[in-house]
């Protein structure tokens, strides 16, 4: 399915400025996505990330994703909302799978984790609608985002807007934003696991540049 298209559908049937809470992951993903999104939605960006383990990378991407919305003009203003960090939720949802690949059972665990999060949010504070940034990465499964999307905003009291943002050069557009804007560009998605398996990566690239 063209997520893509589906969003597109759905923002030409809105009232210009209808307000949507956006879960973010960081500064570079947002980039882009507030970018298409920000002259159709009064955005408040929603940065809840459990899944970021480390405390010390959970707060330099906060302080990021600040620094970039203070900077970054739209035509609505954009506001921002934290939500509840511990990431023993996170190890909860996440064990025995510890040892999944990137885009594996784990993934779809933390997707759900955090867009279930968002919708009740949205719904407690009476969003019409609320997304997710996660969809802009080539490394994150977009029909699982869209799948756990439609199912929560058949639960909620609050519409999931449909998303593909790496469409239309999306992924692209946020390194350019992200060198404009001199953003912190972390190089895993943020729990222990994937960092776990970023730098085994780089220490077998490192091998095989050395033989």
């Amino acid at each position: 399915m063209n997520y893509d298209v589906k969003m597109i559908e759905q923002m030409s049937n809105i009232e210009e400025g209808t307000s949507l809470l956006l879960h973010a992951c960081c500064a570079p993903c947002s980039s882009a996505v507030l970018e298409r999104i920000a002259d159709y939605f009064k955005v408040t960006i929603f940065y809840y990330n459990p899944n970021i383990t480390l405390e010390e990378e959970y707060n330099k991407r906060i302080e990021e994703i600040k620094r970039f919305i203070s900077k970054f003009k739209t035509k609505y203003e954009i506001s921002f909302l934290e939500g509840n960090y511990d990431p023993k939720d996170f190890f909860a949802i996440s064990k025995g799978l510890e040892n999944e690949p990137e885009r594996g059972a784990r993934c779809y665990k933390c997707y759900s984790l955090r867009l279930r999060e968002t919708a009740r949010i949205a719904d407690e504070l009476n969003f019409p609608y609320f997304t997710t940034t996660l969809s802009l990465s080539p490394h994150k499964n977009v029909n699982w985002i869209n799948e756990i999307g439609e199912d929560l905003d058949k639960k909620y009291s609050t519409n999931f807007l449909f998303c593909d943002f790496k469409k239309k050069n999306g992924y692209k557009r946020s390194i350019e934003l992200s060198s404009e804007y001199n953003l912190y560009r972390q190089d895993y998605c943020g729990c222990v696991y994937s960092k776990r398996d970023r730098e085994n990566t780089k220490n077998k690239a490192n091998l095989i540049a050395e033989s």
